[in-house]
């Protein structure tokens, strides 16, 4: 049985990949940009290019189980030639942002809904992994840090419970291989609730030297995020720090109580990779 690891080339279609591949599956990785994609030995590439209903067949072929990234151009017509093809099964990475008041609205969450309502109309067993915000994304404030200089943020001490990606890897490959998961919408999350401050402390203990933080604008923010990333993106993110901003995140479920395995933390994370914060 092939499974096919979609978005291969992101952090967590890579570990996710990995572990398949160590566990002696057969492994299929796509992607639309083969010449940037790289695999263990013995993983099987192809290219696959949702707006190219073409590449469906030859990435499909022989595939009982999927790994998909959120991508909703083409997902339609894929779904209908998955199952044509004889997909049993499909593990979305999707998003908590999924689960907002007005998701169909918001360009956060729309991206990852789009996804998980063709996935529902089709005849296709699937579960919905909705992760909430990745650990890894504490790298935007690398090139401050990097440089000696604060972080500047409008809202500091909203909360996230931020899930290391390889957490999300471990959830993803029980789905994909166990049947603990199959058809059920899972939130995830990191195992505790840390403000961004509170982030920021954990990454200068790590690195042994102090990350002062500087409260700006929101104005301030849009301006700065404006400069890459469209504008509703940047006014979705305010809006849902903004709401952040008055308390502790909600733990949803983790490695620990879906695996039964400790969780990682964010200083686990932090330790990880302390060298992408260095002087850039």
């Amino acid at each position: 049985m092939t499974i096919l690891i979609t978005g291969a080339r992101g952090k967590v279609g890579q570990a996710v990949i990995g572990r398949l591949h160590s566990a002696g599956r057969t492994v299929r990785a796509a992607s639309a940009n083969l010449a940037e994609l790289t695999v263990p030995a013995g993983v099987e590439t192809v290219g696959l290019v949702l707006d190219r209903p073409e590449t469906f067949e030859a990435a499909l072929r022989g595939v009982r189980q999927v790994f998909l990234y959120p991508q909703p151009t083409g997902v339609h017509e894929l779904a209908e030639a998955a199952e044509a093809a004889g997909v049993e099964h499909v593990v979305l990475l999707s998003s908590s942002s999924v689960l907002g008041p007005d998701a169909e609205n918001d360009p956060l969450a729309n991206h990852s809904l789009q996804v998980e309502r063709a996935l529902a109309a089709s005849g296709l067993t699937r579960t919905f992994l909705r992760p909430d915000a990745f650990a890894s994304n504490s790298l935007g404030w690398a090139r401050a840090i990097g440089r000696s200089m604060p972080v500047q943020l409008a809202y500091p001490d909203a909360h996230i419970a931020p899930i290391h990606p390889e957490d999300i890897a471990d959830i993803a490959v029980e789905a994909l291989t166990g049947t603990s998961l199959t058809g059920s919408s899972v939130t995830l999350t990191g195992p505790e609730s840390l403000s961004f401050r509170e982030q920021l402390a954990v990454l200068a203990d790590t690195l042994g030297h102090e990350i002062p933080v500087e409260r700006i604008t929101r104005a301030e923010a849009e301006q700065q995020m404006g400069t890459y990333m469209p504008a509703p993106v940047v006014s979705s993110l305010l809006d849902l720090w903004e709401a952040a901003d008055h308390g502790p995140a909600a733990i949803a479920d983790t490695t620990d109580t879906l695996l039964r395995r400790p969780a990682r933390t964010y200083r686990k994370w932090a330790r990880e990779n302390a060298p992408a914060f260095t002087r850039h």
